[in-house]
């Protein structure tokens, strides 16, 4: 007996894609459990995380994403896909660490005269977990403490960053995070804190079956070249990756924008009507970033005005019907937020008070008084 591969639509694909990650029903969920939906959440602008993850569900605020990193410890905040900062659930940190840390290795970051030996990075890792296993430290305390356990030359201003030189020690940063040996703390005033987070990295291997799997359960039906791409990771590599988890009955493959891709074994249900409704989403947003392919979620003039060079997250987005249909921006003057959004083309009575209902609901998510206007917005893309 033949068997029949499963087709899929990007409109399929889409509005599963968005229910799954609450855009289509918010629910009543913790942070974390709305994060592990995603399964990361971009947090390079801490305060876009927030509201990423609030918007996502019925009755969560930014305070109460910020209890969930800082007090519950339910949330975790280190460097995740891309070698970025992300939000990541706590629970979930032992399987994202044993995974990251299995990434093949690119590139040196670093020129020549300023890049580490592996024995200088295992090094330098050493110092920083042996340094963290105190209280919180800022940057500037944990590269004294790292220069004094490791030796001077890592402390060597070789790093090229915003206004100076960086110490050598600081292109293994990521690293450190995606080792399990570092996370950020409570910032002190102005300033980061690094602490550790306690935990040990699953089992290589297992751990990147498993993120496979939680990457297609929200972002499938996609292709090892899409996955490549959310971690910054080599495409061969990751078909390698996927051939292998496949062959473990863990992934299957279906037919999806006329070629093949893979999602979870045994998830081929999809919604039958297309997503309708109309979301504000915020600067890096997961969905934004991780949705392939990008020019359905793009289409036409969207592909150029609410992305920057073809990058998704430089703008936040305005989804009419479950595409990118116009760009908005937030302005906050004490718990004043005007809000101004831009769409691409004229929007009916209904949309507009799903606009108006959206506004409000950013409002709550940031703890203040909305105000919607409809119109340019002159603020360029985020760097």
């Amino acid at each position: 007996m033949t068997s029949r591969t499963t087709t899929v639509t990007w409109t399929a694909a889409n509005a599963r894609r968005t229910a799954r990650q609450g855009l289509v029903c918010p629910g009543s969920r913790t942070p974390a459990e709305v994060v592990a939906t995603l399964p990361a959440a971009h947090a390079q602008v801490l305060s876009a995380a927030e509201l990423s993850v609030g918007l996502r569900a019925t009755d969560l605020t930014r305070a109460d994403v910020r209890d969930a990193l800082w007090k519950d410890r339910t949330l975790v905040k280190t460097f995740g896909p891309r070698g970025t900062v992300h939000l990541l659930p706590m629970d979930e940190l032992p399987l994202w660490t044993g995974a990251l840390s299995a990434l093949p290795s690119g590139r040196p970051p670093a020129a020549k005269d300023a890049r580490m030996t592996p024995e200088q990075v295992e090094t330098v890792l050493a110092a920083i977990g042996d340094a963290l296993t105190g209280p919180a430290l800022t940057v500037d305390e944990l590269s004294a403490a790292v220069v004094e356990r490791a030796g001077a030359w890592a402390g060597d201003p070789v790093m090229p960053a915003f206004q100076g030189m960086w110490p050598r020690w600081r292109q293994v940063l990521h690293l450190a995070g995606h080792r399990g040996v570092l996370c950020f703390g409570p910032d002190r005033g102005r300033k980061v804190t690094y602490t550790r987070p306690g935990v040990v990295p699953l089992d290589g291997p297992g751990a990147l079956a498993g993120l496979v799997r939680r990457y297609l359960y929200a972002y499938g039906p996609a292709t090892p070249a899409h996955f490549a791409k959310w971690l910054a990771a080599p495409s061969g590599w990751a078909g390698e990756l996927f051939a292998g988890t496949a062959a473990r009955g863990e992934i299957e493959q279906v037919t999806y924008e006329g070629g093949p891709a893979w999602v979870v074994a045994g998830d081929t249900g999809f919604p039958a009507e297309p997503v309708r409704g109309v979301r504000l989403l915020p600067y890096f947003d997961a969905f934004l970033i991780a949705s392939r392919p990008r020019e359905r979620l793009f289409p036409g003039a969207a592909y150029t005005r609410a992305l920057a060079g073809g990058q998704a997250g430089n703008f936040p987005v305005l989804l009419v019907d479950g595409t990118a249909a116009g760009v908005w921006h937030q302005r906050r003057s004490g718990r004043r937020i005007a809000v101004t959004v831009e769409p691409l083309a004229p929007l009916t009575a209904g949309q507009l008070r799903e606009l108006e209902a959206e506004v409000a609901r950013v409002g709550a998510v940031l703890e203040g008084n909305a105000e919607l206007t409809v119109g340019k917005v002159t603020v360029g893309a985020h760097a």
